[in-house]
């Protein structure tokens, strides 16, 4: 087991304190391998008439695999399908091997609630691996609420939201944007802000998060311009203008899909380089499978901050990241949605095996405390708030399109989704 150990906001909490009422949870994932079907009657495990049978059972996966979003999404569907290999060749879940359907979203939200009906309604899948943007998480939210379906969700985003029926395996904002604007005022005395983002819900409720946190909560800041963009949008010109002539000393960016491709071209080609730090970029939107399409040269320099980067040092890590070249190629990259995505399938396979169910209410029930001590990224757990205590890491854009960590949290953060004074 790992030595890390989350920790709240204010104290620190000891590895016995954690894992508190921890035997049944942890237990389960200690369960031996090839658990035999026969052990587990398909009508004591499933009561609510899902797609499980005596041999298999059946997911979905919901990202968009084309439009201008499938530059970020594809990799998640990859990592999804990843899991779902190894996890069968262990011998599957209660003694059944998962099935998947996809379905495409298309970088359409209501394209993504019409699937997401006929996941649940039609296909009856066991739980969902899905979305990757806000505006795509908001639109299947009713459908998965009305019909009782599980989503792992797994992009950093705004917060300010606590489903029942989601687990969020990527980062909130206090995880990500606030400790990504502490990191750049403290280390490199940043003062002024430019916020930059595409127009949609992720971009804007985490600007006005940004915008509250550095007019309210860091001393002598302040944000000298706030600007939105269409998805696919490919001209940046204007806005570079811009911050030219305001000269902040970040440019926090939150530009997604591949608009991310034409922004920083444009801004090498007018002169600002991000490696010159003048001014300093700053993204929590950018992993490293937007900067393939992006090309590393175009970016080198630029900060991210998120909890995972594929350079990472860790054996989990390691393995996972040989493991994922061999079945998706050795020109492959791996960002932080991806690793998070990975995640998904591994937590369900948790929360079921120790629910003895597939039953959506009972491995809902079932996942607070569910521990994941392989995961990429290193030990994590999931809170009874439905999200992740992880690690905040920031990273430095290298040419070869890979990040240098330079900073790390020393210990897990604790998820707050709902934080005091930035509603």
């Amino acid at each position: 087991m790992s030595d890390e150990t989350p920790k709240k906001r204010s104290t620190g909490l000891s590895r016995r304190e954690v894992l508190a009422g921890g035997t049944a949870l942890s237990a389960a994932l200690f369960l031996p391998k090839n658990l035999k079907a026969a052990d587990f009657p398909t009508a004591e495990i499933n009561t609510t008439g899902l797609a499980v049978t005596d041999d298999t059972v059946t997911i979905g996966i919901l990202h968009s695999v084309t439009g201008t979003m499938a530059i970020s999404e594809t990799g998640s569907v990859q990592a999804e399908k990843l899991a779902i290999d190894q996890i069968n060749a262990q011998g599957g879940i209660l003694g059944r091997k998962i099935e998947y359907i996809q379905e495409d979203g298309a970088s359409d939200w209501p394209t993504f609630a019409e699937k997401a009906r006929k996941l649940l309604v039609n296909d009856k899948v066991a739980s969902v691996m899905g979305c990757w943007t806000s505006a795509s998480r908001k639109a299947v939210l009713p459908v998965f609420e009305q019909h009782n379906g599980f989503l792992y969700y797994p992009t950093f985003y705004e917060g300010l939201e606590e489903s029942p029926n989601v687990i969020y395996t990527g980062q909130e904002a206090t995880q990500q944007i606030i400790a990504g604007l502490d990191w750049v005022n403290q280390t490199k005395g940043a003062k002024s802000f430019y916020l930059l983002g595409s127009d949609y819900i992720w971009p804007r409720t985490s600007n006005k998060i940004a915008r509250k946190h550095i007019e309210n909560f860091m001393e002598g800041c302040k944000v000298v311009g706030e600007e939105y963009y269409p998805l696919g949008h490919t001209q940046f010109n204007s806005v570079i203008n811009k911050i030219r002539l305001r000269k902040p000393d970040v440019i926090y960016a939150i530009v997604v899909g591949g608009s991310n491709v034409a922004f920083y071209k444009q801004l090498i080609a007018a002169g600002i380089d991000p490696a010159a730090e003048k001014p300093i970029v700053l993204t929590i939107s950018v992993t490293e499978d937007e900067i393939r399409g992006i090309g590393g040269e175009n970016i080198e320099g630029a900060y991210a901050c998120m909890k995972y980067f594929q350079s990472l040092e860790n054996e989990n890590n390691l393995k996972f990241v040989e493991e994922f070249k061999k079945m998706w190629g050795d020109d492959i990259v791996i960002g932080d949605v991806t690793q998070a995505a990975y995640l998904g399938p591994w937590l369900w396979k948790a929360a079921v095996e120790k629910a003895g169910s597939f039953d959506v209410d009972k491995v809902r029930e079932a996942s607070p405390g569910i521990e994941m001590t392989t995961a990429p990224e290193g030990y994590v757990k999931v809170h009874e708030n439905h999200h992740l205590w992880s690690k905040t890491r920031v990273g430095r854009a290298q040419a070869d399109g890979q990040y240098e960590v330079v900073f790390e949290t020393a210990e897990l953060v604790e998820p707050d989704p709902f934080p005091e004074g930035y509603q």
